[in-house]
């Protein structure tokens, strides 16, 4: 953990209703993501760091939050949603492209929360996964990518975009099982 900065777990994307031109190679990722994603949510949850939920609008500007997630799990791949979705403790924030930070209150987030650890799990590696990792990087942030937490669509370029993250932006690739949340 980064000595300077408080840790937080983010979940880019798993509010999702796989209703895209990708979905189905997503989905059988997402399903071998789920177990440790669920893993990092309640060891985060049971050390009180904070846990941010990052997800696109998917076109729904009017949209706020819970709505969305509503919207997810009233979709065919609820089972996809259900066992991530946030709780009452969990931030919120919405996204309209692939970085979590592109014109977003993230950084104005971290910075409230005092975080400079980042933990990050989701979909897509190769996306937007791999794009927030940069952003954060730039930003001067702490990154941990769980490896068996994140989803692929493209299962070379999930390899290619973990190895870019831990040799060109000094993140750390690691497992579920080597991660704490324990200050």
């Amino acid at each position: 953990m980064n000595p300077g900065g408080r840790r937080a777990l983010v979940v880019i994307d798993m509010i999702n209703t796989y209703d895209h031109p990708d979905a189905e190679a997503l989905r059988a990722s997402v399903r071998g993501a789920l177990p440790g994603i669920g893993k990092l949510l309640e060891q985060a949850r049971s050390a009180n760091v904070p846990v941010i939920y990052v997800t696109d609008n998917f076109g729904r500007w009017r949209s706020h939050h819970g709505e969305l997630i509503e919207h997810a799990l009233r979709g065919p791949h609820a089972d996809l949603v259900a066992p991530v979705r946030p709780d009452d403790t969990s931030l919120f924030v919405v996204k309209a492209r692939h970085s979590i930070f592109y014109q977003t209150p993230l950084d104005h987030l971290l910075s409230e929360l005092g975080v400079a650890d980042l933990v990050l799990c989701g979909q897509v590696t190769e996306q937007c996964v791999l794009y927030s990792a940069l952003d954060a990087h730039l930003r001067h942030l702490q990154v941990t990518v769980a490896r068996d937490c994140v989803a692929h669509i493209h299962p070379m370029l999930a390899e290619a975009a973990l190895e870019m993250m831990s040799r060109n932006m000094g993140a750390t690739v690691t497992s579920s099982r080597s991660l704490s949340f324990d200050a």
